[in-house]
């Protein structure tokens, strides 16, 4: 009797300690997965030109030359990315409110910023987008008509107030996007013989088209800075939805794993173009319709024709989410910062749709100037390349001041590390634009 009773209180402690430990393992799990959302809609913006097409082409072009590009320019810019998660946290307020504080003329400036990229970032969107349409679903529309449809698409959504449902389903889009990836550069190496003929020096420093080709990749990766200021919208919104604000550790957790995952994701991007497309000698065509016939292609050579509807919807929804996201962020992001330049201005509503409207009006009259695909994401990513170091620099003045407490200001190697990003990105500028402009 004894030997059965310590056997059943053997057992039932056992049992306890298990699910204690189930439970203290699930806690922190669950927890993340509360904060998740910043991370995720940062993800959701990034992936999209930068990958599917600047990526791809860098590959395509010169193999795996550029890698180690891609590499350095997402940890030269990561510290400003994460200011909008620590500044949020400290203050509760976003990045415009931020601006604000350090003086009108730094609003100013960064208002000034956003009205000049806004309308070519969004056009270069919208034709990537364009083409994608064109191949998946063919009909007599060129890609300007196509663009419209699509302009005149993401101003109903979002006047409808139905991009929640969107952005709920661009999370599982992202995800089988990036499982899709994996798996097709996995199989592009299994089919790869001589994985070092593409790793010859093929990138010419010396010839004005490959330098140029440079500045536009650098511009968007990972993405144009100003994300960063929509990342601190998106911040304040879901720490008001919150019960319990989130520490400072996990916030940054939940913001790095989107980070760095969009780097991976973007080498995946370039090592797909290397191993497929520049081992046909084949480049990344500036029609978008053939465009996304090439990118669909480099999954279904490798992974097999079957892959093909999913990846065609899953890159199709990820560039119409990214398209939809920027058309929303941008007229917050004006709205917001015109309502502390002018209190009197209009009721945040009315601002909103007028600059919505402004906004697609401007991005329909670049697309019908446009030369094509190529032409307009190169001028949108190099405009954003030569604005970085301006916005990189408010960023790191932003968080250092003095008003925040030190817990949530960058330790002193991430204060460094800034100070590198900061020179690199301005001496690349001035030599960008001396070379470009008075040379």
């Amino acid at each position: 009797m004894r030997i059965l009773t310590f056997c059943v209180v053997y057992k039932a402690t056992n049992l306890t300690l298990h699910a204690e430990n189930t439970k203290s393992f699930n806690q922190p799990m669950k927890r993340f997965f509360q904060l998740l959302g910043p991370g995720l809609l940062y993800a959701g913006a990034a992936i999209g030109v930068s990958h599917l097409v600047q990526s791809t082409r860098a590959g395509a072009e010169f193999g795996f030359e550029l890698m180690w590009v891609l590499l350095a320019a997402n940890l030269l810019k990561f510290p400003f990315f994460e200011v909008g998660s620590r500044y949020v946290l400290a203050t509760g307020n976003n990045l415009i409110q931020a601006y604000n504080k350090e003086g009108k003329w730094v609003l100013w400036l960064f208002l000034a910023l956003t009205v000049v990229t806004m309308f070519p970032i969004l056009a270069a969107l919208t034709i990537v987008t364009a083409g994608l349409s064109n191949s998946i679903f063919p009909s007599d529309l060129n890609a300007i008509q196509t663009s419209a449809i699509l302009l005149a698409f993401t101003m109903l959504v979002l006047v409808i107030g139905r991009f929640r449902l969107l952005n709920n389903m661009i999370k599982v889009v992202i995800l089988i996007l990036t499982i899709s990836t994996i798996i097709a550069v996995v199989a592009a190496l299994g089919v790869r013989e001589n994985i070092e003929e593409i790793a010859t020096a093929q990138f010419d420093w010396l010839n004005k088209m490959h330098i140029l080709f440079l500045i536009a990749f650098i511009g968007w990766m990972p993405a144009p800075i100003d994300i960063v200021v929509w990342g601190s919208l998106w911040s304040q919104s879901k720490n008001s939805e919150l019960t319990q604000k989130p520490s400072i550790k996990e916030a940054l957790i939940e913001f790095r794993t989107g980070y760095f995952g969009t780097m991976f994701i973007a080498a995946a991007f370039l090592a797909l173009g290397a191993l497929i497309m520049n081992q046909r000698g084949e480049e990344l065509s500036a029609n978008g319709v053939i465009f996304a016939d090439q990118l669909i292609n480099l999954y279904t050579s490798s992974i097999g024709a079957w892959a093909y509807p999913v990846i065609a919807i899953a890159a199709f929804t990820t560039m119409l989410s990214t398209t939809i996201t920027v058309a929303d962020a941008y007229p917050r992001t004006v709205r917001e910062s015109i309502h502390f330049l002018f209190p009197n201005s209009p009721s945040r509503r009315t601002s909103y749709f007028l600059w919505m409207l402004v906004l697609m009006i401007g991005t329909m009259v670049i697309l019908y100037q446009a030369k094509s695909m190529r032409f307009l994401v190169d001028m949108a990513t190099t405009l954003s390349f030569i604005t970085a170091p301006v916005l990189a620099y408010l960023n790191y003045r932003v968080i250092t001041n003095k008003a925040i407490p030190k817990r949530f200001q960058p330790a002193s190697y991430l204060k460094i590390w800034s100070i590198i990003g900061i020179t690199f990105l301005t001496v690349f500028t001035l030599f960008y634009i001396i070379w470009r402009f008075v040379s």
